[in-house]
């Protein structure tokens, strides 16, 4: 694997900042352009018990900058779209694996980028696989465009965005 961070360096990040307590902030973005991969990393959502909705937390993998896998406090939710291991505003995971705030959580992230003929029209759709907490909640799902605000898909690789919502939202064991 590749660390891309362990506590020690924001070297492959952009714009990265760690808490004071050691931990990589939100609203980092990887300096490696990413195709196909898999991601570890682990997040740690803030308590925030009189936030509602988008406010509870809200961060996100925004994978090749084109689409998101959402972050949120989703605990004890339904589990939509736009919670928690959703795939903003496209699918809703498979069952809602998110724990309490304050809890440290995993997202073991499978990508395989969208291909493109020699003329740029798409071929075959991205697709992903998402373990929230050691369970498959997207299972090989087929990406039919970017997500919410991500940008246009094309053939290049593209970073990864830690999305910054405002929301203190940490970030520890990134590995690619």
């Amino acid at each position: 694997a590749v660390v891309l961070f362990d506590g020690s360096s924001t070297d492959e990040f952009d714009g990265a900042q760690i808490s004071s307590a050691g931990y990589l902030m939100h609203g980092a973005v990887t300096k490696r352009k990413v195709s196909d991969f898999d991601l570890h990393l682990e997040f740690h959502l803030p308590y925030m018990p009189t936030a509602r909705g988008q406010a509870r937390g809200n961060s996100g993998v925004y994978i090749q900058q084109r689409y998101e896998v959402q972050i949120l406090d989703s605990f004890g939710l339904k589990g939509e779209h736009n919670e928690c291991a959703g795939v903003y505003k496209t699918k809703s995971p498979d069952v809602n694996m998110c724990l309490p705030p304050l809890a440290w959580q995993t997202y073991d992230i499978e990508f395989r980028a969208a291909r493109f003929d020699a003329a740029g029209r798409k071929t075959a759709d991205a697709r992903l696989t998402v373990y929230h907490n050691g369970i498959p909640v997207q299972r090989n799902f087929a990406l039919p465009n970017k997500t919410g605000a991500g940008k246009p898909e094309g053939p290049e690789p593209m970073p990864i965005l830690l999305q910054n919502h405002g929301n203190p939202v940490e970030f520890r064991n990134v590995w690619l």
